[in-house]
């Protein structure tokens, strides 16, 4: 049950009901501001300080802070990450004369590009980081799918 609140007065009559052109001006007689009239919208100002909703979120309002990275990944970065990584898997892979051979080459290979590419992200440039790790899980996949398929059509597991 609602209890009386001494601090505000009852009103001495009850607010006119609003007329429709009225309503949108909070500075009308019709439509008063005072503790003893609460306003009927929860974002109405006081009197002379602006419009009395909250903006929707469409123009115009106030506009949100926009949010920018330090280091941006930018895509001629990660493109010469990608084609560095490339000659260096090629280089590797070059100083084999086998498969397993070329799969140790290739996870040696893997295990420095992931240090370089630790480096330049935490230093570096990190879109070149993004390149040198996309190519190092590239030529990872290569030597793994050269893997199953001598192990799969010949029963014998190549790396030993």
């Amino acid at each position: 049950m609602a209890q009386r609140n001494d601090t505000w007065p009852a009103p001495a009559h009850p607010p006119a009901p609003a007329h429709p052109q009225t309503a949108a001006h909070p500075q009308s007689p019709a439509y008063p501001q005072s503790p003893a009239y609460p306003s009927a919208s929860p974002y109405a100002q006081a009197p002379g300080t602006g419009a009395g909703r909250a903006p929707s979120g469409l123009f115009p309002g106030p506009t949100r802070p926009v949010f920018r990275e330090p280091h941006p990944v930018s895509a001629p970065g990660v493109m010469a990450g990608l084609g560095s990584a490339l000659l260096w898997f090629g280089l590797f892979g070059g100083l084999a004369d086998g498969l397993a051979a070329y799969v140790w080459w290739t996870i040696v290979a893997a295990i420095t590009a992931w240090v370089v590419a630790l480096v330049l992200a935490l230093i570096g440039d990190r879109g070149v980081a993004v390149g040198v790790a996309l190519a190092s899980g590239l030529g990872l996949s290569v030597a793994l799918a050269f893997v199953a398929n001598a192990w799969i059509t010949t029963y014998n597991w190549p790396l030993w």
